[in-house]
């Protein structure tokens, strides 16, 4: 199943610790330390838990009383550790999704306190093909094609240079 930023973030903070909805949409809003990368709203956190919890992802573990309405405090199963695990290695395939998909991996293993330089090597090797295959296509570009086809390529070209950037500083997320 294809799962969505959202799905994925919830995942990630549940591999973190146990957690409720509330105090995951607390770190997604956006004034929270992620939503400021990517704001998710309340409703598809507990969207996103409905639909992991039936997938074996995440399981509830207890519930918690208190002033206000009950709030159950889910936990990932061993197989949604292992999917948050490969999903926080994998580049990002579309240039598109640089923003939010890349930096909230980068910001979830800089929490994690992880190494983020394989992610980003394998996210160079991506953008290095898409770069190379757009320059390939602009040179044959005419009329309209010619200008959508530099802007694919000048974006492409920014975020290559971004993860570059990071890797030439030394980027780590384990560095604090």
């Amino acid at each position: 199943m294809e799962w969505t930023l959202p799905e994925w973030t919830v995942l990630a903070l549940l591999r973190e610790e146990p957690r409720h909805g509330f105090a995951i949409a607390t770190l997604t809003a956006s004034d929270g330390p992620l939503g400021r990368v990517w704001h998710i709203p309340r409703p598809m956190i507990y969207r996103a838990l409905g639909r992991l919890e039936p997938a074996g992802l995440v399981s509830p573990v207890t519930v918690e009383s208190g002033p206000g309405p009950q709030r159950t405090v889910f936990a990932l199963t061993a197989t949604g550790r292992g999917a948050v695990d490969e999903w926080l290695t994998r580049p990002v395939p579309h240039v598109r999704d640089i923003r939010s998909h890349l930096l909230t991996k980068l910001a979830l293993l800089d929490r994690r306190g992880g190494d983020s330089r394989a992610l980003l090597r394998r996210q160079r090797d991506v953008l290095e093909q898409i770069v190379g295959a757009l320059e390939f296509e602009r040179a044959r570009g005419k009329g309209f094609d010619a200008v959508l086809l530099a802007w694919r390529h000048t974006a492409a070209d920014a975020a290559l240079r971004f993860v570059m950037d990071l890797l030439g500083a030394g980027y780590r997320s384990d560095q604090k």
